[in-house]
């Protein structure tokens, strides 16, 4: 049957067709089969994923054939993020490399990167920033590319994860202004102070994660779960952050279904979420003075949890 399959576009109607029929599950990155199959064609062909239209009738060659239907296969038969599959994917319009080190790059903070975090920075001056718990770097490198004059730490407490990003600096040509640190959060950044940090920790509970489908089984668990709530992370860095943000300092992170929960748990800090285009995705911004000012229940609630 895929005899009859010549073209781009054949093969990537056909990827398309078989994921749908798998029922597989689409979140690293992509939320269709038809994005998920371009993405899988496309890049196996090492072919950008902007190529003109009139390039999806070209045809493969027998070797190329292979490889894309095999890699279909295994998309259905392993249940593999294509990410990990074709060894790479896309970011705030950036292409980094991806395998099973790190999470598949995936966070709506990319919009606010590609908006230049308007209106959050539009009247404030960042030199430092930083992205903790960076996985495969993929934020703080790209807070960089959009921004040349600023200098990013990238942080990660996995050896693993700081090594793909070490690759993602490299491969991005961004050497000499983001530097990737290992620390357990700002164990190992005594003395350091930035304008901006920014975090898309681990904020999966255990539950949510026993019930995950088998896609997200292929990335370290590592960098997914964070306690009961999905909040032990989290906690501890607004517990933390204010001694490492400068006097006027932003905090911006992500946690997902856990906001509610985080909401719940500290009421009285002014948490400001974050519309995006889709609408809310579980991103606060909380300015140093806000943490200052909280610090006492923030404390307390990170001491419950140590208890």
């Amino acid at each position: 049957m895929t005899a009859e399959l010549a073209s781009i576009i054949d093969f990537i109607r056909y990827g398309a067709s078989r994921f749908s029929a798998a029922g597989l599950t689409f979140g690293h990155s992509h939320d269709n089969p038809i994005d998920e199959a371009t993405h899988l064609v496309l890049a196996s062909l090492h072919l950008p994923p902007d190529i003109p239209p009139a390039y999806g009738a070209g045809k493969l060659t027998r070797e190329e054939r292979e490889r894309v239907l095999a890699l279909i296969e295994r998309r259905v038969s392993e249940r593999l993020p294509v990410a990990y599959l074709v060894g790479e994917t896309w970011f705030a319009g950036l292409k980094f490399k991806s395998d099973r080190r790190a999470l598949v790059p995936r966070s709506p903070i990319a919009e606010l990167i590609e908006s230049g975090f308007t209106p959050w920075l539009d009247h404030r001056h960042v030199e430092r920033a930083l992205d903790l718990c960076t996985g495969s770097g993929c934020i703080g490198i790209a807070m960089a590319e959009y921004n040349p004059s600023w200098h990013v730490d990238i942080v990660d407490i996995s050896d693993e994860a700081l090594s793909l990003a070490r690759e993602n600096i490299v491969f991005q040509h961004v050497e000499g202004r983001v530097e990737a640190v290992k620390s357990d959060l700002f164990n190992g950044l005594k003395g350091r102070r930035y304008d901006l940090i920014v975090s898309n920790p681990p904020y999966v509970t255990e539950d949510e994660y026993a019930a995950l489908p088998g896609e997200y089984s292929h990335e370290p668990k590592l960098g997914l779960t964070s306690g009961e709530d999905g909040l032990d992370i989290c906690v501890r860095m607004l517990d933390e952050a204010a001694d490492y943000l400068t006097e006027d300092g932003l905090l911006i992170v992500e946690v997902g279904e856990s906001e509610h929960a985080l909401a719940a748990l500290l009421p009285e800090v002014p948490f400001v979420w974050i519309e995006f285009k889709v609408g809310a995705m579980g991103v606060f911004a909380l300015e140093r003075r806000d943490l200052i000012e909280h610090a006492e229940a923030i404390r307390a609630a990170a001491k419950a949890r140590r208890a």
